[in-house]
Order: C-alpha cells, then sequence, then structure tokens
C-alpha cells in the first residue's frame, strides 16, 4: 500500500526552501551544511514564489520560521496594485481589488518567461481584468500610475513581490538582506528560470539557488533522510498551477526522473468555475449579467474564494454581497456537493499529468514508495 502524505502550505513552506541548504549550498569546507549567517553573504532568506500566495523562511538556531507580514499573516497575496497615491503589494492590493480592478495585477506568474503571442498568454488575456500589450514580442503589464499609462514585464511585477518578501524578512531580523533562494515548478524550462532570477535581481537579491518545488518538498517531509533507494511522486496542486513530478532518492541524492503538469489549472481555476456558476444564477434570477462588470466580478470571486476554504471544514457556507450589482444584493448557497460537481472534471484532469509522470518514466505505480500531496 502507497504511503500517502499531506501537509498545509504554511507547513510545507516552512521546510520548502531552507531543507534545500542541507544539500544544495554547502560551504567551502564542502561539508553539506551551510550556517543561517555566512559572513561572506549573510543570512540567506528562503522564498516561495507562488502564483496567488507567496511566503518567506529564515532559519536561526537550527530551527525554520515563516516571518508574518504586516498583517500578521505568513502567507503574502502575490498581488501588486497601482491606486492614485501609491503602490500596493500583497494583502493590500488584494483587499481593494474590486474597486480597482484594472490596476490590480495577479496571477504573473502564468505571464513570467513566456511570448506574447504564446498560447498560454492569449489564454490568459481573455479573463484578466488588467491589460496587457504586446511590447517587441512580449507580454507587459499596462496599469495607469499617477495619471499615466505605464507597462512592467513580468519580471518587474515579480520583483515587487520579491521586494515585499525581501522586507518582511529584513524587518524581522533587523538588518539588510542580500541573498535568497527561490522555489520554481519543476516544469519550469530555461526561460522562466532566467526570468525568475531577473526578477530577484531587480528586487536586490542575488538569487543563490532556483530549486524544484516537488524536489524542496520531498526533503520537507525528511523523505532525504537513509540509504534506501525510494521513488516517489509529489503532487502539487497550488493556485495556479498543477505539478506533478516522479522523483528517485537515495542515499540523500535526488534525481526528478519525470515531470508534468499544467500551468493554467489550480485554485484560481475552481474558484473561477463557481464564479461561472453564481453569474448565470444570478442573471436568471434578476435578469443582470454581470459577466462585464469587473467590479462586481472582483467582489464575487474574492467571496467564493473564502467559501470554498469553508468548505474545506463545513458540509455548506452562503455567499452574502450587499449592493452586489445595480443595487441588487447577492445570497447564495454553497455546498461542498456543488462544488465537487461544478470542478469534477478538473479533478479528473489532474489524474492525467500522474499517469504521464509514471508513463515517461518507465515506473509502475506498485514501484511508488510514497505519495506526498502538497496542501494549498
Amino acid at each position: 500500500m502507497l504511503n500517502t502524505r499531506s501537509r498545509s502550505l504554511i507547513s510545507i513552506a516552512a521546510l520548502l526552501f531552507y531543507a534545500i541548504f542541507l544539500v544544495v549550498l554547502p560551504l567551502s569546507n564542502s561539508k553539506a551544511m551551510v550556517q543561517a549567517d555566512n559572513e561572506s553573504y549573510g543570512t540567506v532568506i528562503g522564498i516561495d514564489l507562488g502564483t496567488t500566495y507567496s511566503c518567506v523562511g529564515v532559519m536561526k538556531s537550527g530551527k525554520v520560521e515563516i516571518l508574518a507580514n504586516d498583517q500578521g499573516n505568513r502567507i503574502t497575496p502575490s498581488y501588486v496594485a497601482f491606486t492614485d497615491e501609491e503602490r500596493l503589494v500583497g494583502d493590500a492590493a488584494k483587499n481593494q481589488i474590486a474597486s480597482n480592478p484594472h490596476n490590480t495585477i495577479f496571477d504573473i506568474k502564468r505571464l513570467i518567461g513566456h511570448r506574447f503571442d504564446d498560447k498560454v498568454i492569449q489564454r490568459e488575456i481573455k479573463h484578466l481584468p488588467y491589460k496587457l500589450v504586446n511590447k517587441d514580442g512580449r507580454p507587459m503589464v499596462q496599469a495607469t500610475v499617477n495619471g499615466e499609462a505605464k507597462d512592467f514585464t513580468a519580471e518587474e511585477i515579480s520583483a515587487m513581490i520579491l521586494g515585499k518578501m525581501k522586507q518582511i524578512a529584513e524587518d524581522y531580523l533587523g538588518k539588510p538582506v542580500t541573498h535568497a533562494v527561490v522555489t520554481v515548478p519543476a516544469y519550469f524550462n530555461d526561460a522562466q528560470r532566467s526570468a525568475t532570477k531577473d526578477a530577484g535581481t531587480i528586487a536586490g537579491l542575488t538569487v543563490l539557488r532556483i530549486v524544484n518545488e516537488p524536489t524542496a518538498a520531498a526533503i520537507a517531509y525528511g523523505l532525504d533522510k537513509g540509504d534506501a533507494e525510494k521513488q516517489i511522486i509529489v503532487y502539487d496542486l497550488g493556485g495556479g498551477t498543477f505539478d506533478v513530478s516522479l522523483l528517485s532518492i537515495s542515499g540523500g541524492a535526488f534525481e526528478v526522473l519525470a515531470t508534468a503538469g499544467d500551468t493554467h489549472l489550480g485554485g484560481e481555476d475552481f474558484d473561477y468555475k463557481v464564479v461561472r456558476h453564481f453569474i448565470r444564477v444570478f442573471k436568471k434570477k434578476h435578469g443582470i449579467d454581470i459577466s462585464e462588470n469587473p467590479k462586481a466580478l472582483a467582489k464575487l470571486k474574492r467571496e467564493v474564494e473564502k467559501a470554498k476554504r469553508t468548505l474545506s471544514s463545513q458540509m455548506s457556507t452562503r455567499i452574502e454581497i450587499d449592493s452586489f450589482a445595480e443595487g441588487v444584493d447577492f445570497s447564495e448557497p454553497l455546498t461542498r456537493a456543488k462544488f465537487e460537481e461544478l470542478n469534477i472534471d478538473m479533478f479528473k484532469k489532474t489524474l492525467k499529468p500522474v499517469q504521464q509522470v509514471l508513463d515517461d518514466a518507465k515506473v509502475k505505480i506498485s514501484e511508488v514508495d510514497d505519495i506526498v500531496l502538497v496542501v494549498h
């Protein structure tokens, strides 16, 4: 019988990057260990740059600590917003999206390292509330800053999020931070990895390593311990991307045998399914179509995400939004059964990459020792 393990976002992130130090940042004396503070580059931070949420950790006195942001939260929304007065990053940006949808940027990880004419970019344009423009073949985010249109690369927006993580760490440590380890999906190609490093540079960080998320997750669970050879599957369904990897571990050494996934399958896609359902329900009841109303959509998306989290521990909940559209209130129930019904096709869709990694590596399911479920 397979051993299936799962852990929440915060606890997996707590080890995602700093477990990495045990194997990928050897000191000059060749010992496979790194100190939290090395005189050549100071305290190294670990950053999980996520599609929907990011977090930052430090190691002190041999223990990992995921740091709380200025709102007291250990995960920070990967959102950037531009208002008439300032630039907002994190919780402050996400909280004002309903009133400022065209200047609130999110899901930037789905765009990084791509060309404008890539199919994934053309798919994104259809449902993003902010504007993407083609500049020398690159997708650029166009936002209004101080009353003028300004274009930003995906690296620049990502750098703003990384900069927020850097600031959180510096506030905690009370000193500057210049070096980091950043995790990325295993299926990221060279362009995406390079763009992520560039984002770190823009944020004022030297990225010491770009580490595959499934490898980090495996270390987080202590699966690198022992000398016996093991084969594990890491199943990571994130907020915006889905990543499945088959790893071989022997004597603390990792080899990625196969990886598969979907850069456009994640928690937000589950949310959109529910949002579209309620768009139809509201139109049928009140004759009002909010599909082209970005403010109403932002309100609905925010409440659907909250409801989804509630359904993790309850069988039903109710979504309430005052003055939702044209002065009409929104009040609808959502059950776990309905949520599963709306998303059953995507649940099944996650199984295809699992089978793909097994086929690519020519490994039978009976030869897999562990399945790690990274729960967000």
